[in-house]
């Protein structure tokens, strides 16, 4: 259910399904499984976000302290591949990131601990992506690096002329321009 990725505090869940030709049923988190696999967060939040088009672009996104967050992503409807970079300065991976498909057929999650960005390029249509978080929304302390960052280089499945973003997300500064986020 819990596999370690390259970079230290990342981790893939994959919740058992049951189907039958009614449908499916899915525990998608259990706070004691995730005790009893070491992992101890208390998630305080969810979100929910529709991409109506493939090639749709969210982040990279993350918060500073106090209100730093882990999240738990997950997708409901379509696909998306998924994309932590580590930010934190002292980590030997720093800069480095994962990338990994998460969609409604290998109903995989990707954990992403705080000291990491987050983002994401919708694979197709009518994509829906819930993720938990553990502590509240804060504009105040909300952060990003640019999604294309040629110094972090995620192979995204779009390339600039066709990703479609938000303002907000193309104003975003560089990773070497970024001010130290998680010291």
């Amino acid at each position: 259910m819990f596999e370690d990725l390259e970079l230290p505090g990342l981790k893939l869940v994959t919740p058992k399904k049951f189907g039958d030709a009614r449908g499916f049923f899915s525990e998608t988190h259990n706070a004691q499984t995730w005790a009893k696999a070491g992992l101890h967060y208390q998630f305080v939040q969810d979100n929910h976000s529709f991409s109506r088009d493939a090639g749709t672009v969210r982040g990279l996104h993350f918060q500073i302290a106090p209100f730093a967050q882990d999240k738990l992503v997950r997708v409901t409807n379509g696909a998306i591949l998924d994309v932590a970079v580590d930010l934190r300065r002292a980590s030997p991976t720093f800069g480095r990131h994962v990338a990994v498909e998460l969609s409604k057929e290998n109903w995989r999650q990707l954990f992403i601990p705080i000291g990491f960005a987050h983002g994401f390029v919708t694979l197709e249509p009518d994509t829906e992506v819930i993720y938990k978080v553990t502590n509240f929304y804060s504009p105040q302390h909300d952060r990003g690096v640019i999604w294309d960052d040629p110094d972090i280089g995620v192979a995204w499945t779009v390339g600039a002329q066709n990703a479609l973003l938000s303002d907000r997300d193309r104003a975003w500064p560089r990773l070497r321009d970024l001010e130290e986020a998680f010291p």
